[in-house]
């Protein structure tokens, strides 16, 4: 397999030397520099992409069907659990692509995306493996950062979906598929903050916005917890309010503006439980939802998004009427638990992905590079979703169960 790589891409040069004097060039599928890898926005796969997941990746825009016949391609593709639904609309989407495109996707993941290191054991076995490509979604951003060096070394490929690794060494991520997570975490303020905005004007003592996220290790959770706290923080101050953040140092330390809790109008508390569980999410939620100043919480992902709901069961504080008390809460993904928490009013509302989508995506674009072809990141968008939309056509095929 590697035999015939090699020999595409020599007939590439062969073709580009031929046609030099015309004003032609072709492109090498070799990776570009990092700081090519990722395209100004104007130059990023255009929005329809991101749209409902049956139209969100069609196989002819990153692999026509005439040049990926190659049924022996062999990729390798790590998810970061199988305790969500949310993966296993992954996992789906890679199986539908790979069927489509007649190549063979071995998938594999840990138990629990807190289990870091039998991911990057996972990473080091795929290498070892010497398969086609490598589709990876990263628990921990720095901690397959050797094995990524490995891979390129190898010459094998890798594309990350639904997580970027910012440090990865230079050319050893040739794309990155995945939802604008910062823009995400930043919609789910834009729809929370105007349903609690008359309850904070009329606040006469600081109330308090709960966020509970599953870890801090992650681009994907962290960028989605960064752009809750600073476009909640924009939505604030724009209405006179100030925030302090408190609570996990990660997000405290790298939120734009931390505030300062003794004077500030709103705290945001943040908390990030020991371990990835929807449990032990519920136990964090508690004790905010607890605090008689919370008036809104937000889960970043759905096992958080599970965790305030489980912690609900035992309070009933939850719902969506702010003028009567109701403590709003805005989640992350979908699940047939949210779903029905967003429908019979205990949840306000929450920002789906498309993790089906992002599956076909990074089978597509491992072919693609497969096939010789020069491929760049492709950002995806979140969708805010409430009881007022979900059956919207534009919606509802990105709510997995």
């Amino acid at each position: 397999m590697k035999k015939k790589i090699l020999a595409v891409l020599m007939c590439a040069a062969m073709t580009a030397t031929v046609f030099v004097g015309c004003g032609n060039s072709t492109q090498e599928a070799a990776a570009p520099a990092k700081e090519e890898a990722a395209p100004a926005a104007e130059e990023a796969a255009p929005a329809e992409e991101a749209a409902p997941a049956e139209e969100a990746a069609p196989a002819e825009e990153a692999a026509p069907a005439e040049t990926a016949a190659g049924g022996d391609y062999k990729f390798e593709i790590i998810v970061k659990s199988y305790q969500s639904s949310y993966w296993q609309a992954a996992v789906t989407g890679v199986n539908q692509a790979a069927a489509d495109l007649g190549v063979t996707a071995n998938c594999t993941g840990p138990n629990a995306e807190s289990d870091i290191a039998d991911q990057v054991n996972m990473l080091n076995s795929a290498i070892n493996n010497d398969p086609d490509g490598i589709g990876l979604a990263a628990c921990d951003q720095d901690a397959c950062l050797d094995a990524l060096q490995t891979a390129m070394d190898k010459g094998i490929p890798v594309v990350c979906f639904d997580s970027g690794i910012p440090k990865a060494p230079a050319g050893s991520v040739l794309s990155t598929i995945a939802t604008d997570n910062y823009g995400a975490g930043a919609t789910a303020a834009d729809n929370l903050y105007p349903a609690l905005k008359e309850t904070i004007a009329n606040a006469t003592a600081p109330v308090r916005i709960g966020e509970v996220n599953q870890e801090a290790t992650s681009e994907s959770i962290t960028s989605r917890g960064l752009g809750f706290i600073d476009r909640f923080s924009e939505l604030a101050a724009a209405d006179g309010k100030t925030v302090a953040v408190i609570g996990n140092e990660y997000y405290v330390n790298n939120c734009k503006d931390a505030g300062d809790e003794a004077s500030a109008d709103i705290i945001i508390e943040v908390a990030v439980p020991a371990q990835t569980t929807v449990e032990l999410c519920a136990t964090e939620a508690s004790v905010i939802l607890n605090k008689a100043d919370t008036i809104g919480v937000f889960g970043s992902n759905q096992v958080a998004a599970e965790g305030i709901l489980t912690a609900n069961g035992n309070l009933g504080v939850l719902g969506t009427d702010a003028a009567a008390g109701d403590i709003l809460a805005a989640g992350f993904d979908a699940g047939s638990v949210i779903k029905g928490a967003i429908k019979d009013g205990t949840m306000f509302g929450a920002v789906t992905q498309s993790p089906l989508a992002m599956g076909i995506k990074t089978v597509e674009t491992l072919t693609a590079i497969a096939n010789g072809e020069t491929v760049s990141d492709i950002p995806t968008e979140g969708y805010w979703y409430d009881s007022t939309n979900m059956e919207d056509a534009s919606i509802a095929p990105n709510l997995y169960d």
